[in-house]
């Protein structure tokens, strides 16, 4: 969302308009219309930060005003602007003495759009306080001191930059090479835009044409061209790569990463591996940590749903309801999606409408970021108490496709009847962030029916296995996407300061139950390759514990059609990862109950060195082993990561586990 339609959202009688020229338009209570500039208001908050104590002072001394200096009143206000008397600041100035709600309306707008806080009324809350707006300049992201990409299109120009280092990598430039043309280069041609006529006054602000068209007009300017020369042609070169990535971008823009088959997640493996780190970087692929991203540290005492959700209380007499920072979290990433292109309704299916629905298109997905709820060090606390309920509203979820149009319903975490005992409902949506008028509709919604799982949330566990932990029942294993981290995202230390592989970006899934539709232009098109596979597993697994059902093969389907495999090979390597996340961590035991002969672990070796033969024995690096779905190479955009068969590799560890130690388990 833009500054402009967020101003529009907010529902007030003023108008913002935002110029591509960089200049806001803006009016007062009699509609009359007044402009200024981005960089006005940036130079203002920084003076009010700088010089907060005097301001404060001139604030207090007016006699009418109200009791926080956040909490607008006319005379008061009038005084700090008149505070700001420096001839860089007259602008602002005299805008704040002539109109002064008007422009302390837009600037709380403002602040409220870059900090993610909620705007209501300047009466209310204009944030005019130092941590607000220090807050709003950290995401305005100064450039050379005017890069405003930020308030005109919530795209901060250090995001591109980022973006910008990261493709050159993964096309096969050094480290030193990126760092140079992302930051140096383009800083140095963005002195000259004033002569090129930029007002957008840095080359992260253009579009790719604009780039070249930029580099054409720098290359006039001898002093620019003599630099060029010296320097080996390094600033031409990095605005051609510039224009390069911003054309792929403008091609793929809202495209999400690669969807997984389920939107929960282990991370497993001995500590410092960067499983946490993992799930950092996969949220900065898309945007801040502070928007999309929540860590919540577990802790050994949490034994019940509550400590998750929240629960009611009534200390107090009436009921209230005590949330928790994850509930909060579920529902922020409510409101992005309510922010989209789609539509809250109830169940359609007939005389059955009990959950809540989102529908719409499946291109309005692309407008919707993934949340990224870290659980660290998930299981100090024993999982399937404290994770219940959760685990249950999981399996609800659904997604019913009908061509590009979809519907996506969960039965609630928090349900309305829960949500009817509160007896101050306006506090709940408040502290849950629905206050807005926006969110109205939505919030009806939500008393009605409840508060269900988000779908663009992933959860992910973090895990070490040691005497300090919980181990996991079959319960959640078959719940969850268990990955052994070592295997899937090894730490090479040969790579510390120059890795070769860059790991996918991940996204959401947009299925929960296999058809043929969704398999349809794959290799296993009708999914009888997949189907003979894991019967041929089962039959082994058959008379244990570890026996699969129904739900592995929706899995396995759902794995096929994420990864969309178009050879034999491919196919096989998803059979290969879904035994290493979703079968092989399932089996534990000691020898007694895996005696038999040979036991369960040599079965499986045996079936899966005939399924597997064309790249069983291989390596990683081999030209003929395995493709890794989870890693691309960063030499080559078109080069495959090749890795050694993984579910091999495991077996072994396992069964030799068993041998030594008369136990085995999945979990290192």
């Amino acid at each position: 969302m833009i500054f402009q339609e967020y101003c529009e959202s907010l529902g007030d009688e003023q108008i913002v308009t935002a110029e591509k020229s960089l200049i806001l338009t803006y009016t007062n209570s009699k509609n009359e219309a007044f402009t200024i500039s981005p960089e006005s208001i940036r130079l203002f908050l920084k003076f009010f930060v700088s010089n907060y104590e005097s301001i404060y002072e001139k604030w207090a001394r007016t006699p009418t005003k109200k009791n926080k200096i956040y909490q607008y009143e006319e005379k008061s206000y009038r005084e700090i602007y008149k505070a700001a008397d420096t001839e860089e600041l007259r602008i602002i100035s005299s805008a704040g003495k002539s109109q002064t709600k008007a422009i302390t309306k837009l600037i709380a707008k403002i602040i409220a759009f870059l900090t993610a806080q909620t705007y209501t009324s300047p009466e209310q809350n204009t944030f005019f306080v130092p941590n607000k707006i220090n807050s709003a300049l950290e995401n305005w992201d100064d450039v050379d001191g005017a890069n405003l990409t930020s308030i005109l299109s919530g795209q901060t120009t250090s995001n591109i930059e980022s973006e910008f280092r990261k493709w050159m990598l993964k096309n096969g430039l050094s480290e030193r090479t990126a760092k140079s043309y992302s930051v140096s280069a383009i800083k140095f041609c963005d002195k000259f835009s004033e002569q090129i006529g930029n007002k957008k006054f840095t080359l992260y602000n253009l579009s790719s044409v604009e780039v070249i068209s930029a580099l054409a007009m720098l290359r006039e300017i001898p002093d620019w061209e003599e630099a060029d020369s010296s320097g080996n042609s390094m600033y031409s070169a990095a605005c051609k790569k510039l224009a390069k990535f911003l054309s792929e971008r403008e091609e793929g823009s809202g495209q999400l990463g690669c969807h997984i088959s389920k939107a929960f997640i282990l991370l497993a493996g001995i500590s410092g591996t960067g499983k946490t780190r993992f799930i950092r970087k996969q949220t900065e692929a898309y945007s801040n940590l502070k928007e999309t991203y929540c860590l919540t540290s577990v802790r050994p005492d949490w034994h019940e749903p509550s400590d998750l959700l929240g629960y009611t209380s009534r200390l107090n007499g009436d009921a209230e309801y005590i949330t928790t920072d994850v509930l909060q979290f579920i529902a922020k990433a409510w409101r992005a999606i309510s922010t989209s292109d789609l539509v809250f309704s109830e169940d359609n299916v007939p005389g059955q409408g009990y959950r809540l629905a989102v529908s719409g298109k499946r291109d309005s997905l692309k407008k919707v970021l993934p949340y990224w709820l870290c659980l660290d060090e998930m299981n100090l606390a024993p999982v399937e108490q404290y994770f219940a309920d959760y685990l249950s509203v999981l399996e609800t979820r659904e997604w019913l496709w009908n061509e590009d149009n979809f519907q996506y319903l969960s039965d609630p975490l928090l349900k309305a009847a829960t949500i009817e005992q509160v007896k101050d409902k306006t506090a709940l949506r408040k502290v849950l962030g629905f206050e807005d008028v926006q969110y109205d509709e939505l919030w009806k919604h939500f008393c009605k029916y409840g508060i269900g799982i988000p779908f663009n949330l992933i959860v992910a566990g973090t895990v070490n296995m040691d005497e300090t932990t919980h181990g996991f029942s079959r319960k959640v294993i078959d719940r969850a996407l268990s990955f052994d981290f070592g295997a899937f995202f090894p730490n090479d230390f040969d790579q510390f300061f120059a890795p070769k592989t860059v790991n996918k970006i991940l996204s959401y899934p947009v299925l929960s139950h296999a058809s043929y539709s969704c398999l349809a232009g794959t290799e296993d098109s009708d999914g009888s390759k997949s189907i003979a596979f894991l019967k041929a597993v089962n039959e082994i697994l058959d008379n244990t514990p570890f026996k699969l059902a129904y739900r592995a093969l929706n899995e396995l389907l759902l794995a096929v059609a994420s990864h969309n495999p178009q050879d034999p090979r491919t196919l096989k390597a998803v059979w290969d990862d879904f035994l290493m996340c979703k079968v092989l961590p399932r089996i534990e035991g000691d020898t007694d109950k895996l005696r038999s002969e040979p036991s369960v672990l040599e079965q499986l070796t045996s079936l899966l060195e005939t399924q597997f033969s064309e790249f069983w024995d291989k390596q990683d690096g081999d030209s003929d082993a395995r493709p890794d779905l989870f890693r691309e190479a960063l030499e080559n955009e078109d080069s495959v990561v090749r890795v050694a068969c993984r579910s091999k590799a495991k077996l072994e560890w396992m069964q030799s586990r068993l041998e030594k130690s008369s136990f085995t388990s999945f979990w290192p």
